[in-house]
This record gives structure tokens, sequence and C-alpha cells, in this order.
């Protein structure tokens, strides 16, 4: 995954933009992090109207109050629009934790053919390892909305089972004062649809 971006500039999307310019800084921020990588254009209509979809499914899985490792989600803004105008215009009301590539960088292009993204928007998941969980992640969010991978409580669950050990797959133990909040609102949501909740036996 680091490797995708080796030797390349990434900004942080805050109002400082503060540039991530050395190899070590890219490496700390996308190490081990579940990565989005958004392809979209301010010009795009169908961009605009999915954007607040995706900022609220970003923030919800990037808010340690639903998900655990909060930390381990990271979204970069491809641009693929026409002017570095339109692309600023685009990025000024996005959360400030996303991060993207300069302008002038053919990335943006390079990795929309690497991709084989062929229609805007487009949201390509990557695991840690680099390997490719979707690249229909934008359909997916679009169709369910906070409701991808069924709802955006389990969207976190399996990204906190992703990063722990095998032997606390069982019963963690909490690791956050608002874990238990967390787990019993999940538990509540689900049991509402009539799901089955992990490690509760009345309902398998």
């Amino acid at each position: 995954m680091v490797s995708l971006f080796s030797g390349r500039v990434l900004i942080r999307n805050n109002s400082d933009q503060d540039e991530l310019d050395t190899e070590a800084e890219v490496t700390r921020r996308l190490q081990n992090r579940l990565v989005l990588l958004f392809f979209g254009a301010g010009d795009c209509p169908r961009c605009r109207a999915f954007v607040p979809v995706l900022k609220d499914f970003f923030v919800r899985l990037t808010d340690e109050f639903y998900v655990l490792r909060a930390a381990q989600v990271v979204l970069v803004y491809v641009s693929q629009d026409a002017t570095e105008e339109q692309q600023d215009l685009f990025l000024k009301d996005m959360p400030d934790k996303w991060l993207f590539l300069p302008f002038e960088d053919d990335l943006r292009r390079d990795l929309g053919r690497q991709f084989s993204v062929e229609r805007l928007p487009a949201v390509v998941v990557l695991k840690p390892c680099g390997d490719v969980v979707t690249r229909d992640g934008a359909d997916q969010i679009r169709r369910l909305g906070t409701a991808c991978f069924a709802n955006w409580q389990e969207a976190a669950d399996v990204l906190d089972r992703s990063f722990l050990q095998p032997e606390d797959l069982e019963d963690p133990e909490p690791r956050s004062l608002t874990e238990p909040l967390r787990r019993r609102k999940y538990r509540k949501d689900k049991a509402a649809r009539g799901g089955r909740v992990p490690g509760e036996e009345g309902l398998f």
C-alpha cells in the first residue's frame, strides 16, 4: 500500500494543507491502514450528489465512538478535476482528514488507469497489504448509503476485526471508554433489523 505512493507528496485537507513530503511521513500515515481511493471531480454532477453520502460514511468510520481503530481508515482524494481551481473548490468543504495528491502530480491519472476507473465517482478500497477489497465502493456506498456492508456498524465491526489478533476475536476486552457503548448500539441496531449479532448465541 505504501509503495503506491512511494516518492510522492500527499497533502492534508486542513486549513494549512500540511504536506506529507517525506517517505517516513507517508509511511506513517498509510502503513497498516485500510485506504479508500476516491476518484472524483468538482464539475461532475454525480460526484457532487455522491459526496454527502461518502462524507457521512467516512466520518462515521473515523469516529472512535463507532470504530475502535478509527485511525486505521484513510481516504485519498484522487482528483480528476480539469483545473487546480476546480480541485481546490471541491476540497473546500471536504473533511480535513482527507488526503490528496498535488494537482500537478501525474499519479492522479495513472491511478485511474491502474485501477481501471471508467466512470466517476469511483471508490477503490485497499487492504493494508495493498490488495483490492472492491473497485465498486462508490456504487455500494451510493446504493446502500451509510448502510454499506449491510450498515455502517457492520463495516466498523469488519474493520475492528481486521486489526484484532486471533486470540482477541472471541471476546475482546474493551479498549476505550466508548467501546461498550458502541458495541451496545451495534447490537441494538442489528437486533432491530433481525440480524445476527456475533457472540450472542440466541441470535444464531
